[in-house]
């Protein structure tokens, strides 16, 4: 009976003490805020900003009482999320990868921990999936802008939010699709040295270096790599790299082919060709002084186990001797091919007089102050009834570039047509034009840029989506003033070659202009 007294008053004082400290607190039901101004389904592209201003209410909503934040999760990996903002409204600069991803938006009571959260479906599209990519030195770093041919804008320093190392000294930037591991046909070339970027954005990881494609694992710096059917070929500082893929197995880049010579930054092949089984392909021995042809399948048995690289003289004797299967050698416009001349320049172009997809690559040679120029036509080595090409080797054209308005003091800004037998080259801020068709050779003056620029980069975007597209025949240049970058595009709309009448289209804003190439797709 007393125990049971006891419990009682214990109770009692409980209740007592309770009721008490229920006087010492204000207690509140906390009702939940409602967002608005934000719509369900949100489209948005790469590197555009996605900027929201969600709209709360709540009897007891104070602002500063909240913290906010913004995360998406790709509805294709639930396991990832990736927060964007901290902020109630969201400004964001989108470097998502493609694709659609469920957007969160979690608002947190800072006092009572309680959170509520409202979904959106965000989709992600890309903006740089065609265009002008425009390669640029920014006071020697590596930058990558873009002319979007999908949102009409330019995208500048793409490459800042990547998550790569800097890399200096820009060289090259190029799309290779067919030649590269799926989805990251695009190389970049720098002193620094080489990187693969995805078709998603330009990202980069850690594999697409281009030592994982290099046999032996080495670090290099390529001047540019070169297609040709089933192979990619390159030069690393003076050494050629020959890498052969087998179906879609693609190869590795092998140990230099040169073996006790060095070779000019450029290699010659033909780009024109579509069913070539054995290409013969070209390159210049600075050392010697002379053209060098190198045919890959000449060690194999069906070539009765040749040695693949020769002085393209002997390349030539031997490709006569071969007639009834490749062809032999074509063309009278020289007798020999040169020795003792140094080497300025390449390209390859797809400029075919016979139209047999023997399309020619064109080398300015030096002798003193004197320029010399040979077309070289490059072919098959397989038997004609195999191959889209009637012959292995073509000798196209020679010209005497001597006469030409300061053609000496013009190292790399050669541009060659692919449409017309015409060659172009920039002094300066001036653009000269040479018909090849005619003799003596003369340059003409095409155009001057306002005063104070200067001429970066001359060339013909050669597009691989469509071999036929007249875009081809476009010019373009690029050019500085001071440090900033212009780029202009001359539509060659009457395609007659002459683009000193052509009013081109101009775009902006961009650093010290190096490369410039379109990409496709």
């Amino acid at each position: 009976m007393r125990k049971g007294l006891l419990y009682t008053a214990c109770w009692i004082l409980l209740l007592i003490s309770c009721a008490e400290d229920l006087g010492n607190y204000n207690y509140r039901e906390l009702s939940s805020p409602v967002v608005t101004g934000i719509d369900e389904k949100i489209p948005v592209r790469k590197f555009e900003r996605l900027q929201l201003t969600p709209q709360i209410e709540g009897e007891q909503f104070t602002e500063e009482d909240y913290s906010f934040e913004w995360k998406v999760i790709p509805q294709a990996d639930a396991d990832t999320a990736t927060v964007i903002g901290n902020q109630r409204i969201l400004d964001y600069e989108v470097v998502l990868a493609e694709g659609i991803y469920t957007l969160y938006f979690q608002i947190t009571n800072r006092t009572s921990g309680l959170y509520w959260q409202q979904t959106y479906k965000l989709e992600v599209t890309q903006t740089t999936s065609e265009g002008w990519m425009v390669l640029c030195s920014d006071n020697g770093r590596t930058r990558l802008d873009m002319v979007s041919m999908v949102t009409g804008e330019i995208y500048k320093d793409l490459l800042a939010s990547q998550n790569m190392p800097v890399l200096n000294g820009p060289r090259r930037i190029q799309q290779l699709e067919g030649l590269t591991e799926e989805g990251s046909p695009f190389y970049l070339l720098t002193d620094d040295g080489a990187t693969r970027l995805s078709n998603d954005g330009f990202a980069w990881r850690e594999e697409y270096n281009i030592r994982y494609e290099m046999g032996n694992g080495q670090a290099v710096s390529p001047h540019e790599i070169v297609p040709t059917v089933n192979a990619k070929m390159m030069v690393a500082g003076t050494n050629f790299h020959y890498a052969s893929n087998m179906g879609d197995i693609l190869g590795l880049f092998g140990l230099p082919v040169n073996k006790d010579f060095q070779v000019a930054p450029m290699v010659g092949s033909n780009v024109s060709g579509n069913m070539i089984i054995a290409p013969l392909v070209m390159m210049y021995d600075i050392d010697n002084k002379r053209f060098m042809g190198y045919g890959y399948l000449l060690a194999g048995k069906d070539f009765n186990n040749q040695e693949p690289l020769q002085e393209m003289n002997k390349m030539a004797e031997l490709m006569d001797n071969m007639r009834e299967t490749t062809g032999g050698v074509t063309g009278s416009a020289f007798d020999e091919f040169p020795t003792g001349l140094d080497y300025v320049y390449m390209e390859n172009t797809r400029y075919d007089p016979g139209s047999g997809q023997m399309a020619i690559t064109y080398t300015v040679l030096a002798e003193g102050n004197k320029r010399h120029l040979y077309g070289i036509q490059l072919g098959d080595m397989a038997p004609q009834s195999w191959s889209s090409c009637p012959n292995a080797l073509g000798k196209a054209y020679y010209g005497d570039l001597s006469g030409c308005t300061d053609i000496t003091k013009v190292t790399n800004l050669f541009a060659f047509s692919s449409l017309k037998n015409c060659m172009y080259y920039a002094v300066g801020g001036t653009l000269y034009r040479v018909d090849l068709s005619t003799q003596p050779l003369q340059a003409k003056a095409q155009f001057t840029l306002p005063r104070g620029e200067e001429i970066t980069r001359l060339k013909f975007n050669l597009f691989r989506k469509n071999t036929s597209d007249t875009r081809s025949y476009d010019l373009i240049v690029g050019s500085s003033r001071g440090e900033e970058g212009i780029l202009r595009i001359y539509h060659d709309a009457e395609m007659s070659g002459d683009f000193s009448k052509v009013e081109p289209k101009v775009y902006n804003g961009f650093a010290r202009i190096v490369d410039v190439t379109y990409r496709e797709w």
